[in-house]
């Protein structure tokens, strides 16, 4: 399994494989380190974060977001544009490419697992077809938390 994390003291960007036998988190430009525990993997499925420790993870496809709203704009610009010279079989045809292309990606892509706390990405891990999905409301709930947790450390720094 790769896990893909934001390290909370430098917030740099780091990769890892992790296994049974490779239980610690490292990020390469400072000091921070987190061993996580053997019950924290079973198998190849993470029971919970493997950066944050936190046991809500949510599943979706891995897929860049950007190179995903990139076909969008591209292919309502390409099809705009047929429909402005009035070929509306260019246009739907357009259309209909792009929504094959995106189900083609959405059968083929694989899952990841996602923390509503840290966002780091869980990859290449076994993961359960009755997965909770993304939930708006349990993610609402870690964005409200974040912001009291950074007023409470500008009021605690301003003090």
């Amino acid at each position: 399994m790769q896990i893909v994390y934001q390290c909370s003291n430098c917030q740099r960007l780091n990769y890892r494989d992790v296994s049974a036998t490779i239980r610690r988190l490292d990020c390469t430009e400072c000091d921070w380190n987190r061993t996580f525990a053997e019950s924290d993997i079973d198998g190849e499925a993470p029971q919970r974060c493997l950066a944050c420790g936190n046991n809500d993870l949510w599943r979706q496809k891995d897929f860049p977001q950007g190179l995903g709203l990139l076909m969008v704009a591209a292919g309502a610009i390409l099809s705009t544009i047929a429909w402005w010279q009035m070929e509306v079989v260019w246009a739907i045809g357009i259309l209909l490419f792009f929504a094959a292309i995106d189900l083609v990606l959405y059968v083929a892509m694989p899952d990841v697992l996602v923390c509503y706390r840290c966002q780091s990405r869980h990859r290449k891990a076994k993961i359960a077809d009755d997965h909770p999905l993304f939930d708006l409301e349990l993610n609402e709930r870690y964005r409200q938390e974040d912001i009291r947790l950074a007023e409470a450390k500008k009021h605690s720094a301003g003090e």
